[in-house]
């Protein structure tokens, strides 16, 4: 059973917060100031710390940074919480080592996302650093692409917003810190079809940049967006130079190159229905980041339609079928997936 520290100066939200957290089987310690938080951390040793922003006696900057002092060789976790989420203080919070950040008010669902993302991410790096003996690190030659990101701009964008657009030349290369993207073409008559969908942790606009030509399709902002924007001749210099980034390169390469033919595969031979259970599938597996099968996906049926390659009104009948026959569920526009296994069976 991991256990969160939860900082938090409002007892009503620090309530509510490890009411969520003790139903789902963590167990909870809590502080009401800075001060408290820091001397429970460092006692008590939490697999992951929830902290509020704006905290008496020490705020959550403050915390952050003397935990960040620790010699020892996993840090905690570290998620803000913060009731505004204006890019200094998301970059700053970036900078100094927060893992990630809530903004508040949040869902239960947003939250234990979250913790379960980190949580999983702990325990890979910890496997690691055990079973690896001791040596000299390199960051450049192990973790190439973690130093590409460190310390860059940080830029937010809101729902619909276009990121980059199909025919003109790239600036930059985006790492994708928080939320969702999708690429996407027009056809000749208006027509949408998404070309691909992008989550927390990945690159975009590296094929144009590697070909030296144009951006082959647009890409927009999914709710709420923050990218770390890094100049392309820092891009070229790392693959130019690091033999290990050049690897990873061609499995990104290799990996988008797949996924392109399977969904247009599928697009010219697939049936209605399979084209529709892929479609949730591919998505909700893009969303399901911590494992959580209870993760709603918060897809227009313009978007998911795009995808499958169909009309929307097409789309939206065959969802209306899968509801009727119990293999998911609407509930305020979010989609959740009841019979996972059925849809597979559809998929294959």
């Amino acid at each position: 059973m991991a256990t969160i520290l939860v900082i938090e100066d409002n007892q009503a939200i620090r309530e509510n917060i490890i009411e969520i957290l003790e139903m789902a089987n963590y167990k909870v310690l809590e502080a009401g100031d800075g001060k408290k938080g820091l001397t429970l951390a460092e006692t008590q040793h939490p697999d992951l710390i929830v902290c509020d922003l704006a905290l008496p006696i020490l705020d959550g900057y403050v915390v952050l940074q003397m935990l960040n002092r620790s010699d020892t060789p996993c840090k905690v976790p570290f998620i803000f919480l913060t009731a505004r989420a204006e890019r200094s203080e998301i970059r700053k919070g970036m900078d100094m080592g927060a893992d990630d950040y809530i903004t508040k008010p949040f869902t239960p669902s947003e939250l234990l996302s979250a913790i379960e993302c980190q949580l999983k991410k702990s325990a890979h790096t910890r496997h690691h650093v055990v079973a690896m003996p001791p040596v000299i690190s390199n960051t450049m030659e192990e973790e190439p692409f973690k130093a590409l990101i460190k310390d860059r701009n940080i830029k937010t964008f809101k729902n619909k917003q276009i990121i980059y657009q199909e025919g003109n030349h790239p600036s930059y290369l985006y790492f994708i810190l928080k939320g969702f993207v999708k690429s996407f073409r027009i056809d000749e008559d208006g027509k949408e079809f998404i070309t691909g969908l992008f989550k927390e942790g990945d690159f975009l606009g590296y094929i144009p940049i590697l070909d030296k030509t144009h951006f082959s399709d647009s890409a927009q902002a999914i709710d709420h967006v923050v990218l770390a924007v890094i100049p392309i001749s820092d891009f070229e210099e790392l693959t130019n130079l690091n033999k290990h980034a050049q690897e990873q390169i061609i499995r990104m390469l290799t990996h988008t190159i797949e996924e392109k033919e399977v969904q247009l595969l599928r697009v010219a031979y697939d049936s209605l229905r399979k084209r529709a259970a892929d479609t949730l599938l591919s998505v909700f597996n893009k969303y399901n980041v911590a494992g959580d099968n209870n993760v709603g996906i918060k897809f227009s049926r313009g978007n998911l339609a795009a995808i499958a390659g169909v009309a929307k009104e097409s789309f939206a009948r065959t969802l209306a079928d899968f509801r009727d026959e119990h293999l998911i569920d609407i509930r305020k526009g979010v989609i959740y997936l009841l019979d996972i296994g059925k849809l597979n069976q559809l998929s294959n």
